[in-house]
């Protein structure tokens, strides 16, 4: 398994040389190698209680987009609440995390999302800035910057997404312009959290397949179950184009419905998502499901491996809200560097492990990961 190479063929090393060439190499990165697009959310984080969730009909343990019945559930948090608000949305939480692994040079990641012209906007650019992210963001007036709302029980967390101005990404009016796109051909890896097949799968198609005539690596996540149920059919559009799959044990099952694998075993459920028709087969598939403090599942061509988790105390766990945005940044960290998928498991685990014990999807000021 050390010898598998997640990004292997490389894309004639545009924008990296190798120094040395053996396994373990360190590429001299830059700017704009790894490129997120997606929802840019300012999350708005709080514990709450059972009378809270049940009110507004939430699963402790879900990810879904606000309706009509959840219009009061923003106010009622701030007001009854202890908040607090952080930088976020599911893409841009993982690319942030690439960058704090990577640390220099800086803004090795890129980022494309919608935002609006207000104080919650200027809040998500100040916040890139800090982070080192090349953000780009598409700012219109009409629509207020989205959030989110993260309601936490326990060890569980209940997203309630508002997307507001994120829904208003156009793919004509900020990714065709000829300066952004420029930077799309300029990053090598690609990753796209699966909430953004909500707002423009077109955006996402344009990415996808430019990644896999190129021959570089483009990585998707299944998100939260209600993308695989209810945005099944730009899902399966993109699916053909996904070098890496990544999500968690929930996820994974309603995938497993919804596409008639028959199965709830979790292993053969990455076996089987492994297996699906690929546009590029210069590149085999790879699967990763999450299993929160469970094993982590890795599907390849010729096998299924699984990998445990750091251990950790319960009593350490501050807040998991973002633990698996987390866990793909540390994973795309390592394979912008060509790094062997196990290194990219255990810089996935590292990553979760520093961001779980910290409320929201924040991180010291430099990792320890050696």
């Amino acid at each position: 398994c050390s010898s598998d190479l997640v990004l292997s063929p490389r894309a004639a090393g545009r924008g990296a040389r190798a120094a040395r060439h053996h396994t373990g190499t360190m590429l001299q990165l830059s700017e704009n190698l790894l490129f997120g697009m997606g929802n840019p959310l300012l999350d708005i984080c709080a514990v709450v209680d059972k009378d809270f969730l049940d009110k507004y009909g939430l699963k402790s343990n879900d990810q879904i987009l606000a309706e009509e019945k959840h219009k009061e559930l923003f106010e009622e948090l701030v007001k009854r609440f202890k908040v607090e608000y952080h930088a976020g949305g599911s893409t841009q939480n993982s690319v942030k995390v690439a960058q704090w692994m990577i640390q220099t040079p800086h803004r090795v990641a890129t980022f494309f999302g919608c935002i609006g012209t207000d104080t919650f906007g200027e809040i998500l650019k100040k916040k890139a800035e800090e982070a080192h992210v090349d953000a780009h963001y598409y700012e219109q007036a009409e629509q207020r910057t989205g959030t989110c709302a993260a309601c936490i029980t326990g060890d569980n967390r209940s997203l309630v997404a508002n997307l507001a101005a994120a829904n208003c990404y156009s793919k004509e009016k900020h990714l065709d312009v000829e300066e952004n796109w420029k930077l799309v051909e300029k990053a090598r890896v690609y990753y796209i959290a699966g909430f953004f097949l909500t707002v423009s799968p077109d955006s996402i198609l344009k990415v996808a397949t430019q990644s896999s005539e190129k021959n570089k690596l483009f990585s998707l996540n299944l998100s939260a179950p209600f993308i695989s149920q209810f945005f099944k059919e730009p899902l399966m559009k993109v699916m053909p184009y996904v070098d890496i799959l990544f999500g968690n044990e929930t996820e994974a099952a309603a995938f497993a419905r919804e596409q008639g694998f028959e199965t709830d075993d979790i292993k053969e459920i990455a076996r089987k998502a492994q297996a699906l028709p690929k546009v590029n087969t210069k590149r085999q598939r790879i699967v990763v499901f999450t299993q929160g403090e469970e094993d982590t599942i890795v599907a390849t061509v010729d096998k299924v491996v699984v990998y445990p988790v750091i251990e950790i105390d319960q009593d350490k766990i501050v807040d998991t809200n973002g633990a698996g945005d987390a866990f793909v940044g540390g994973f795309l960290s390592q394979v912008v560097y060509d790094r062997p998928l196990e290194e990219c498991i255990r810089a996935a685990h590292y990553a979760a492990n520093v961001v779980i014990k910290r409320s929201g999807c924040t991180f010291p000021e430099k990792p320890d990961f050696k």
